[in-house]
């Protein structure tokens, strides 16, 4: 037979209560900000949510995720997308930096307007303009996929944060001290 001893350490008792009390104070700083920015990533998730739906937007039938409403990541990306394409239709391809500022003014016979001195009358590009609507809707859909990956984040976060506070809890509990 073997016999087995257990060794005990002596610790000391002021040394037991300050880890004990960190280990409450940890517990409880760790369930606080779990609940805490768990609660805050189911609120940006509703409340990206109720603004898209406010906004009551459908995708196009040519959209990657066709006649859906706009609500979700995966929907919001699929609208931004389609703007995307579309505006690059409008504009044979060209983004808002490849194209000129001004533009010759064309009159109703389709040939340029010139000026008292045979140069031609320049106005600003529309073309060009469009792509301010067409980015700031997609920047705006752009916010609403992050904002949904933040939320999520930070739900995930505090999950992880009230599971670290219960197992500090826990030790404290059981008295098992480093």
């Amino acid at each position: 037979m073997t016999a087995y001893t257990e060794k005990t350490r002596q610790v000391a008792p002021e040394t037991v209560t300050h880890k004990s009390f960190a280990l409450l104070l940890a517990g409880i700083l760790a369930f606080a900000v779990g609940f805490g920015s768990m609660a805050g990533g189911i609120f940006g998730a509703w409340y990206t949510w109720d603004q898209a739906v406010a906004q009551d937007v459908t995708t196009p039938d040519d959209a990657v995720i066709p006649e859906t409403p706009v609500r979700g990541p995966f929907t919001m990306w699929a609208q931004a997308d389609i703007i995307n394409h579309h505006q690059l239709e409008r504009t044979e391809g060209l983004y808002y930096s490849q194209m000129e500022r001004e533009v010759p003014q064309v009159g109703e016979n389709g040939e340029a307007v010139l000026d008292e001195n045979g140069e031609a009358v320049m106005v600003p590009n529309e073309a060009r303009s469009s792509w301010l609507n067409a980015t700031t809707l997609t920047t705006a859909l752009s916010v609403g996929i992050i904002s949904y990956a933040l939320s999520a984040l930070a739900f995930v976060v505090g999950l992880t944060l009230v599971f670290s506070g219960y197992v500090f809890l826990m030790i404290r509990r059981r008295g098992i001290l480093l």
